[in-house]
Parts: C-alpha cells; sequence; structure tokens
C-alpha cells in the first residue's frame, strides 16, 4: 500500500510557548488526549507506519555531506521560514481518498491545519 507523510506545521517561536500552539493548558491536555487515540486507531486498523513530534528549529544542525571528504556542521535551520514542521505522521493507505481522511482525523486530532503528500514511489 502505498505511504503518506501527514505534517503538522507550526509558526515560529510558538514551540517556546507553555502550551505550544494551544490556547490553554486544557487544550494542549485534550489535543494530546486526542492524538494518542489517533494514533492508537491508526495501529489498529494497520495504517500505522511511524510518528513523532519534533523540537523546535532553533534546535536543529544542518549537515552537508557535499563538498570535501568531511561533512560542514552548523546551527539549523536549514531555512528561515514562515512556519516549521512541528510533528508528523507516516500512514499507509489504500490511496488518496483513504488518506485524506486519515489527514482530516489527524487534524482535528491535533487542532492544526495539516499537509499531506505521498511518498515517491
Amino acid at each position: 500500500m502505498p505511504q503518506y507523510l501527514i505534517s503538522v506545521w507550526h509558526s515560529p517561536g510558538v514551540q517556546h510557548h507553555e502550551t505550544g500552539p494551544y490556547e490553554s493548558e486544557a487544550a494542549m491536555q485534550d489535543a494530546f488526549q486526542a492524538v494518542g487515540e489517533f494514533n492508537e486507531a491508526l495501529q489498529a486498523e494497520g495504517a500505522w507506519v511511524l510518528a513523532g513530534g519534533l523540537v523546535p528549529p532553533e534546535e536543529s544542525v544542518v549537515v552537508d555531506g557535499t563538498r570535501g571528504a568531511e561533512p560542514v556542521i552548523t546551527d539549523g535551520p536549514f531555512t528561515h521560514a514562515q512556519q516549521h514542521m512541528g510533528g508528523f505522521w507516516v500512514v499507509t493507505a489504500a490511496g488518496p481518498e483513504q488518506a485524506e481522511e486519515l489527514a482530516a482525523r489527524a487534524s482535528k486530532a491535533c487542532g492544526n491545519r495539516v499537509e499531506l503528500r505521498p511518498f515517491q514511489s
């Protein structure tokens, strides 16, 4: 079955707030519970491949192994953008329609818009 990336995007700095992208502690806890339930459902349905949350982009490094024998490693992020990826799921789906349904459920669970992209086959 094809695999898809469902990615969650955040505005810069939002992960430094005590409640992240959520308006309150209660909203954050509700989202964590909903995401946990969504993850369990993905596993039960056989759609689960992998999921995870990411640290803020300021904690990343950029690795360039394209020049010379030794890679060049610099502080990240790779790019300064309006938004950055904050978390993701990799799922399997029978096709685009099922993947879109999973992405809609992911968006509802985490309380954020998500991007859905198929892996190259």
